[in-house]
């Protein structure tokens, strides 16, 4: 089985010298959140990630989940592995302190929550859906309805989560069915079906909460007429203690290609009780709170499988002996050279790495933005901040992840035949991380709402938060004309024009005709998100160039700047070829007969 080793070294340069973390400690509420205490929080995580989480993943996937009259159970060693996660307030990392909480900044929790996706996937999934539903009920529950659920959620002992989907209705939730009908006392009894909800039934807590999505009788047709409601597993009596079973039950588990120990369900509502969440017919904004914070965790589910991947491609090609080098034998005391040592190898192992030590930067940017968002103490800086997390957030979700897929199938083209059979984990990574392209809205979805909501948001007030810092550096380091930095400033620059350029064609083509933008907007999503990559590899250079030699005695600011080299020259380049094909337009793929497919 793959070996996992949580990268903290790299974690703690991307929180405190790229990301400026010791300024967190500046903001209200943060004083306490100093390195001194975030330096051990973050070694705690990776010990428990490492010997508790990881040793499950393999023996969790060939084992999976079993439904039995009606009882869902976890792989064998989930349920003390939960008991452990919650014992050492793993749930509450990042929640109010008023219901419990241990109020740590966003861009702390995201690095944990990655060492968690890469340890164990299919676990994370349990603790994850619960944050989401924390997410969404603090923002818009009453009162009562924190007061009651919340302190549970936040220790671990209640777990939440979420029911969109129905079997008629995925990304069009406009079509859902669920009734909700209004009780004198002021809940709702809800009826409908819901499928693929992730953590809908499982043994690890004694009490789910249910954020269910349906409609009231006097809702208007469309999404315009869906209210949330909560649903609890258990009714909570007025002091605080389980009730009686409430009208709901896991009908069936799903059997997926991968996250096997993650208990998909269907769940069935027959006059289940519940309360509403926010206004009647205002659900989607209340759901969508929820959705915007799985997105980003889901971002995070991508670039923890490309880690862990890349740390078993490098531990077999450090070891799996084949051929000689092409420019004479490196190891001639050995029958073989490593396969280490073969450029298509190095292609591949650089490519992971190049793309997980990127999007670890691009999510530490999103996570302290909503730190920023949260807790500055100027409206303004708190507006920027939240209009910077609205545009990053599609780009994190879909970019992450498809670039995790790609890593994962990287990591296992490396071990060859032996990363196709089960012994080494690394398909398991190909199979549990396909679905974070998927689930959460599709990363086709994700791209539609970059060109369609966030690029004319108020006459484009959101790309001008990502814009403005990048184009201000790129001038910036220009004018300085530092000979050692150009190498990356340069083609950073190049694909800043082209990402400018196809921002321009996509807002005009798009005006005349809206399928164009469609037809240019993954395409354009990938572009967005290279050049994001291509900003930050640049800045990690800088600050790398300058501590190499001397203050490098175990080489890691030097391995900094040769995996932006690989970046700026092996995979920056795509970008010429997105723009070619966004500037080409869509005539060729919707201009293709609907019969002749």
């Amino acid at each position: 089985m793959a070996s996992y080793k949580a990268p903290l070294r790299d974690m703690r340069f991307v929180l405190f010298e790229l990301m400026d973390g010791d300024e967190l400690a500046s903001l209200p509420g943060y004083e306490e959140f100093t390195r001194d205490l975030i330096d051990p929080i973050l070694e705690e995580a990776a010990k428990l990630c490492e010997e508790v989480l990881h040793p499950l993943n393999r023996t969790g996937d060939e084992e999976g989940c079993t439904l039995e009259n009606g009882v869902v159970r976890t792989p064998k060693g989930f349920p003390e592995a939960y008991r452990l996660f919650r014992e050492g307030g793993w749930t509450s990392i990042a929640c109010d302190p008023a219901y419990g909480g241990q109020g740590l900044p966003k861009a702390v929790d995201t690095l944990i929550v990655e060492m968690i996706c890469s340890a164990n996937l299919s676990f994370s999934l349990y603790p994850g859906l619960t944050a989401g539903a924390y997410v969404s009920l603090s923002n818009y529950g009453s009162d009562e309805l924190k007061q009651t659920y919340l302190p549970k959620m936040v220790e671990g002992v209640w777990s939440g989560a979420m029911c969109l989907t129905e079997p008629q209705c995925g990304t069009d939730l406009g079509l859902l069915r669920t009734r909700a009908i209004p009780e004198a006392d002021g809940s709702y009894k809800i009826t409908g079906a819901k499928i693929f909800i992730s953590a809908g039934e499982h043994d690890l807590t004694e009490n789910i909460i249910y954020l269910v999505l349906a409609r009231l009788p006097d809702a208007p047709k469309g999404i315009k007429g869906i209210s949330l409601f909560l649903v609890p597993k258990y009714l909570v009596k007025d002091d605080g203690s389980l009730g009686p079973r409430n009208g709901v039950a896991c009908g069936a588990i799903e059997h997926k290609m991968g996250i096997k120990a993650s208990a998909t369900c269907v769940m069935n509502f027959d006059e289940a009780k519940g309360w509403l969440v926010g206004e009647p017919h205002k659900g989607m904004r209340a759901m969508f709170a929820m959705m915007n914070a799985e997105r980003l965790a889901v971002g995070m589910q991508g670039l923890g499988v490309a880690e862990a991947s890349y740390q078993g491609a490098v531990a077999y090609a450090r070891e799996r002996l084949q051929g000689r080098s092409l420019s004479g034998a490196k190891h001639p005391d050995k029958p073989a050279d490593p396969i280490i040592v073969h450029p298509d190898v190095r292609r591949m192992l650089l490519t992971q790495r190049a793309y997980a030590e990127g999007c670890r930067a691009l999510a530490a940017w999103a996570a302290k933005n909503l730190d920023l968002q949260q807790r500055h103490p100027d409206p303004e800086a708190r507006k920027e901040a939240e209009d910077f997390v609205a545009l990053v957030t599609p780009v994190i979700k879909a970019l992450l992840t498809d670039l995790g897929s790609e890593a994962a199938n990287l990591g296992m083209q490396v071990l060859g035949g032996h990363g196709y059979i089960r012994e080494h984990g690394m398909e398991q990574y190909v199979r549990d991380c396909r679905i974070a392209q998927i689930y959460e809205g599709t990363n086709g979805v994700q791209a539609l709402d970059l060109v369609g909501r966030k690029l004319p948001a108020d006459a484009g007030r959101l790309l001008r938060r990502f814009f403005h810092p990048v184009s201000a550096y790129i001038e910036a380091k220009t004018q300085q004309n530092d000979k050692a930095l150009a190498e990356f400033v340069q083609p950073l620059g190049k694909a800043f024009v082209r990402l400018q350029q196809a921002t321009a064609q996509v807002a005009r083509a798009g005006l005349r005709n809206p399928e164009e933008a469609g037809a240019a907007a993954t395409d354009y999503l990938r572009l967005f998100g290279l050049t994001a990559l291509a900003y930050l590899w640049t800045r990690m250079a800088e600050i790398s160039l300058a501590k190499t030699g001397a203050d490098d005695p175990d080489g890691f600011y030097a391995a900094k700047v040769a995996t932006a080299r690989f970046y700026m020259q092996r995979l920056l380049p795509q970008t010429s070829a997105l723009f070619s094909a966004i500037m080409a337009g869509g005539a060729s793929m919707m201009a293709f007969e609907e019969a002749a497919f």
